[in-house]
């Protein structure tokens, strides 16, 4: 492995770590599009390896937003006990479709919901445009656990076929169906990343789609960045994020879907 690909994935594994401290992401969303797109990683290698990698920097996250008062851990364990055994039956599926197909997929999910994030974000609350409550904090108000068991099924199946983490779609999710405050839901989903990352790994691993020297190099970033990402967002304000959390995955999807198709 040459110094360059070193630095390369050094530096692949801080900015995951940042933006999944930002946005509660797990920072698949960029590392798998990063190892496809820079490192010319196999595709199923792209989607397996980011998820060991994925475990130190949500656990890092998740434990800055809690002694912040930003995280529901409740909830968030509820979502990934009910993921478990569906992140497993999705990284078993990736066999079956094949690493572009995966690919195409995790590019049209991301898609969906950067605008669906943005729909959201300068759409606004009611109350909030009405001056009755103030835009954050906001504490979660639709909570059952039937919907909590839902979603992490979904979750789940996303986090082991796509190797995202899953927090792409906890967040929006925690956001438009429950009630949380950004904020919170990124606290909140990277609980969930931790927890689905390791049935996601061991699958992956044994399916033999996983490096593990190139998963120690993105690690070596990871828990710093996400400690920074987290301290960001602490300070930032709630539109401020959801806004760039759609544009980021809007982006990302765009170049992922385009290679992917061949059009890039």
């Amino acid at each position: 492995m040459s110094a360059e690909t070193l630095l390369l994935s050094v530096a692949i594994g801080l900015v995951s770590g940042v933006l999944s401290g930002l946005f509660g992401i797990g920072g698949g969303v960029i590392t798998t599009p990063a190892l496809r797109l820079l490192l010319h990683a196999p595709a199923l290698v792209a989607v397996g390896t980011p998820l060991p990698v994925i475990l130190p920097g949500s656990i890092s996250g998740a434990l800055a937003y809690s002694r912040r008062n930003l995280s529901d851990v409740r909830a968030g364990l509820t979502v990934g006990a009910f993921g478990v055994p569906a992140s497993v039956a999705g990284a078993l599926a990736t066999r079956a479709a094949g690493g572009k197909a995966v690919l195409i997929v995790t590019a049209v999910v991301i898609g969906y919901t950067a605008i669906d994030m943005t729909v959201l974000a300068f759409r606004g609350r009611p109350e909030e445009e009405a001056g009755v409550l103030p835009a954050e904090p906001r504490i979660p108000t639709h909570h059952t656990k039937a919907g909590l068991a839902l979603l992490g099924i979904l979750t789940g199946l996303y986090s082991g076929f796509l190797g995202l983490g899953g927090g792409f779609i906890v967040v929006p999710a925690l956001v438009r169906w429950f009630g949380f405050d950004a904020k919170r839901a990124i606290g909140t989903s990277l609980v969930v990343v931790a927890t689905l990352a390791v049935p996601g790994s061991v699958t992956h691993f044994v399916l033999g789609n996983i490096d593990p020297a190139l998963a120690a190099l993105l690690t070596i970033g990871v828990v710093p960045g996400a400690l920074i990402g987290a301290k960001i967002t602490s300070i930032a304000r709630e539109k401020t994020i959801r806004v760039g959390f759609a544009l980021l995955l809007l982006g990302v999807g765009v170049v992922l879907g385009a290679t992917e198709a061949g059009l890039w």
